[in-house]
């Protein structure tokens, strides 16, 4: 209406003359949407929302309406274990499992709700043996072509892996802010004689016959839309670089847990040691009888691995590591686990921590950024950073809350206050509780100069303000020896 119209015109006349909105506005992006948004699913949503204007939204609720239209080939088999399902990018997810016997709902509260034990026991079991969650609903890239590699290059602030490796990197605009977290996978040179499990040639050069390194990116399932324009708007005009959006067509498993590797050897006849497949590395392998691309890599900070495959293989790929599984306590576990793993890794996530109004160096991932190569954005940062420069306003940290234990207690959800001295000084941007830690956790933004400081640091949670620790390291495994083990 009227009251959003100044900002609105501002944002658009941005764009036009700029380039760029000048702020976030993912809020009212329409890159939010996928052809899932067709005029019947908007119908329903449009009116669902109408209704509840004045009615008070949950963190985590999930409405009904436009709901169970995409699933994977697994939903039927994830829900017979007893999932409770939320939707991302239109896609039905696991959130949790209810234990056997109750009914699959969690109840809608601003405190913990009744998934708070199964939760705990799934995120517990990852810690302590091995876990098992469905990563279909990422973005997915395959680009190819002879300018690919200097074109991602040029448009990803991280370096572009060598074949049979990945890396991590952020994609930055011309202002040096963030507007995607990325992985890259370099699957080598193609060549004709071999088939890859997505139906492409994959494989060594053999003869005359050669083609160009292909790529794989994998960003949140959220902004593949948002992926797709900044692209579109960089691609070489001569057709030097071409990609394909996978989508949920390519489907993915993941496993994590000190007995991750001990599943996998159970399931393929490739060398998945240590030595023979190191931290961060990419390959076709075959699992059961299906060929699949395996990433040494996990968002839970344990040693773990990605498995990708066209979706008619998921289901088979699926059984075979939950009765591989069985002997070294594989549990299934969810979205909600994954949050509580990944924030006593300290990882942050797409839309909560990484968002455009941060630059990578607040945002704490300068390590993947390589300031001697040339990419967008690089100019920005490097005047920002130069000696005498403004440097980074703010800087992303964790901390531990004083909350009371159990169900009784409450967490962040995101956008509290953070207080310093008595003070609003900055926000919290995501958190939830770090059960092997038995900790509540809140990652927020507040202003560089106090990044260091010991406080006294306070968060307020449903209206009350409680103490909290800044961290000076993530809470479990600080030097990262489990995902390199």
């Amino acid at each position: 209406g009227l009251s959003q119209g100044g900002g609105v015109g501002l944002a658009l006349a941005n764009w036009i003359t700029q380039g760029d909105p000048g702020f976030d506005v993912w809020g009212m992006d329409i890159a939010r949407f996928g052809d899932f948004a067709t005029m019947a699913f908007t119908n329903e949503k449009v009116r669902e929302n109408y209704a509840r204007r004045f009615s008070i939204t949950f963190p985590n609720e999930f409405l009904p309406k436009g709901r169970n239209v995409q699933t994977s080939p697994i939903y039927d088999r994830l829900a017979a274990a007893n999932a409770v399902f939320g939707s991302g990018f239109g896609l039905e997810t696991a959130l949790w499992f209810q234990a056997d016997g109750e009914e699959p709902i969690e109840e809608v509260t601003f405190g913990r709700s009744n998934a708070w034990d199964q939760v705990r026991a799934e995120t517990l079991a990852v810690r302590s043996s091995v876990g098992m969650w469905e990563t279909t609903g990422f973005s997915k890239f395959r680009f190819s072509g002879p300018g690919a590699r200097a074109w991602l290059d040029r448009l990803l602030a991280g370096r572009i892996p060598k074949p049979g490796r990945m890396s991590l990197s952020p994609m930055t605009n011309p202002a040096g802010n963030l507007i995607g977290d990325l992985t890259v996978a370099c699957l080598g040179a193609a060549t004709g004689h071999s088939e890859g499990p997505f139906g492409t040639v994959v494989g060594g050069a053999t003869g005359n016959v050669r083609h160009h390194e292909q790529f794989l990116v994998f960003g949140s399932g959220i902004a593949e839309r948002y992926y797709e324009r900044w692209f579109d708007q960089h691609l070489p005009a001569d057709g030097s670089v071409r990609y394909d959006t996978l989508g949920f067509e390519l489907a993915g498993l993941s496993i994590a847990g000190p007995n991750a590797r001990a599943v996998l050897e159970k399931v393929t006849d490739a060398d998945v040691s240590a030595e023979g497949f190191k931290f961060m590395a990419f390959k076709e392998i075959t699992l059961g009888m299906a060929p699949v691309w395996c990433g040494r890599v996990t968002f839970t900070g344990d040693l773990g691995y990605e498995f990708w495959m066209p979706a008619r293989y998921q289901r088979h790929v699926y059984e075979v590591l939950l009765d591989a599984g069985q002997e070294h306590g594989l549990r299934m576990f969810g979205l909600h686990a994954l949050n509580s793993l990944r924030l006593e890794k300290g990882f942050g996530s797409w839309a909560r921590e990484y968002r455009p109004i941060y630059d990578p160096f607040e945002a704490g991932l300068e390590r993947f950024v390589k300031m001697d190569k040339d990419f967008i954005g690089r100019d920005a940062l490097a005047a920002k950073y130069a000696p005498g420069g403004p440097g980074g306003a703010v800087r992303l940290v964790t901390f531990t809350v004083d909350t009371e234990p159990g169900r009784a207690g409450v967490d962040v959800i995101g956008d509290e206050p953070i207080w310093h001295d008595g003070e609003v000084v900055g926000w919290v941007t995501s958190g939830g509780y770090a059960h092997h830690s038995d900790v509540s956790v809140a990652m927020g933004y507040v202003p560089a100069a106090l990044g260091d400081s010991q406080g006294p640091w306070e968060i307020e949670i449903v209206g009350a303000r409680r103490s909290a620790n800044r961290l000076d390291q993530c809470l479990w495994d600080p030097e990262s020896q489990r995902m390199r083990m």
